[in-house]
């Protein structure tokens, strides 16, 4: 590998990308060519936990669903930021040690927040009226 190019580094990456796209669009054609094509009308329909769908697919849902979501997100990134610091807690001494006592006040006052909001509290009726 010449060692003067900045891109001959990433010819083994481009290799592995071309690669994984090659050997993916391969297994789809197959499957698509060698697979039975029996078509139903049982197999047509929507699969939905084992229970016949009803209503509108384009029904609208509650905000405090997409809420509930953000929040989990959000809530699964702090726990990411956690592991980390577990690995080297110890190299850190007390000065990590606060330092992630104040991360972590700062995510249970939030926490709090959205509790006192209520957003957590699914039975309570929405006050927009979606």
């Amino acid at each position: 590998m010449p060692e003067n190019s900045y891109f001959a580094h990433y010819i083994p990456l481009l290799i592995q990308v071309i690669v994984a796209i090659a050997l993916a669009t391969i297994m789809v054609t197959l499957s698509h060519l060698l697979g039975k094509h029996k078509w139903s009308r049982a197999k047509n329909t929507a699969y939905e936990c084992g229970i016949e769908p009803t209503g509108d697919a384009q029904q609208r849902f509650s905000v405090k669903f997409y809420l509930v979501g953000m929040l989990f997100i959000l809530f699964d990134v702090e726990a990411v930021f956690l592991y980390p610091w577990a690995v080297i807690a110890r190299e850190l001494k007390m000065f990590g040690f606060w330092e992630m006592m104040v991360y972590i006040g700062l995510v249970l006052v939030g926490f709090f927040y959205i509790w006192k909001k209520g957003i957590l509290d699914w039975n309570a009726s929405e006050k927009g009226g979606n």
